[in-house]
């Protein structure tokens, strides 16, 4: 391995604990989400083909770390998303804190897959076409989940009653 490719992942860590962070809510969760992610990334690096950054390549080794362990709380009894959330720091205003932690539980309600696509593009500024590689799914269903999450968002800050499933059509 290069010098230039370790301070490449080097670079991408910051940016790895904002989206694990995001993902499960819980800071303890997140960095063993990220440990992870890196462990995954030093062992596999020869296997990397050098298309694209190694930042999107490591977000898809994190994508991939989250999903399996999402499958396999699924056979778990599930609790709540606001049980699971902590209480986010208290911030110089008490109005900013407040809106923090309505953000947090906004962003926990979201199904996991529109909170990582959310994620990827609105925080970690990603295209539409490195989200879709990262997550594995065609760029329309990228901007479809992008919508949806950004209209739920939108219907929960307003106070409107947001549908908990959308049911699927086969």
């Amino acid at each position: 391995m290069r010098s230039q490719d370790e301070a490449e992942i080097v670079a991408g860590i910051p940016h790895l604990r904002r989206f694990a962070r995001g993902l499960t809510g819980e800071r303890e969760r997140a960095d063993d989400l990220v440990q992870d992610t890196l462990e995954r990334a030093w062992s596999r690096f020869s296997l990397w083909q050098r298309r694209g950054e190694v930042r999107a390549w490591m977000f898809g080794i994190m994508h991939n770390l989250f999903i399996d362990r999402v499958r396999s709380q699924r056979s778990s009894p599930e609790q709540p998303a606001d049980s699971l959330l902590p209480e986010p720091p208290d911030r110089p205003t008490q109005a900013d804190g407040l809106e923090l932690r309505d953000l947090d539980r906004l962003l926990a309600r979201l199904p996991p897959e529109q909170r990582e696509v959310l994620l990827l593009v609105g925080v970690e500024e990603m295209s539409y076409q490195d989200v879709a590689h990262i997550v594995g799914v065609p760029i329309g269903t990228v901007m479809s989940r992008l919508s949806r999450a950004r209209e739920r968002l939108r219907a929960e800050l307003e106070g409107r009653n947001v549908p908990s499933k959308i049911q699927r059509v086969k």
